[in-house]
Formats: structure tokens, sequence, C-alpha cells
């Protein structure tokens, strides 16, 4: 299973910069830099928030789960 990031889609679609997002939020442009890059392990619900509200999106606009294509199915028959 892997996170992607979107953010940098939403930035283009909103036309925001990432510094002025990253000011607006309150975090550091090379922090947010990392969570663009899905470089990081994990975010707050606080930054998730913030990011949503100022960008006026939904979480599942930033982030998408795509499962392994090797991983077994959830459900098993018996």
């Amino acid at each position: 299973m892997a996170i992607i990031v979107r953010l940098d889609l939403m930035l283009a679609r909103r036309k925001v910069r990432s510094n002025d997002l990253a000011r607006a939020i309150g975090i550091t442009p090379s922090n947010l830099s990392l969570l663009k890059s899905g470089k990081v392990k994990g975010v707050k619900f606080e930054t998730l928030d913030a990011i949503c509200a100022y960008l006026d999106c939904q979480p599942g606009d930033i982030l998408e789960r795509v499962p392994d294509q090797a991983a077994e199915p959830l459900v098993r028959t018996a």
C-alpha cells in the first residue's frame, strides 16, 4: 500500500504558491516541500486541516491510497 500526495496538483489548480501556503498555515517551506514530495512518515490532522481550509478542498483531494498489486485481498474465502 502506498499513499500518494497530490498537494502539488491542488496548489496548481488553486494557483497558490508553496511559499504562500507555508506562510499561511505556519509551517516552513522546507517542511511543506517534504510533504509535497511524500518524504514524510505522517502529517498532523491540524496541518492537514489547515491545508484543506486554505485550499478549499478535502483531504481526499490531496491524499490518495494506491493498493499494492502483490498484496493479498482483505476478504478471504473459506
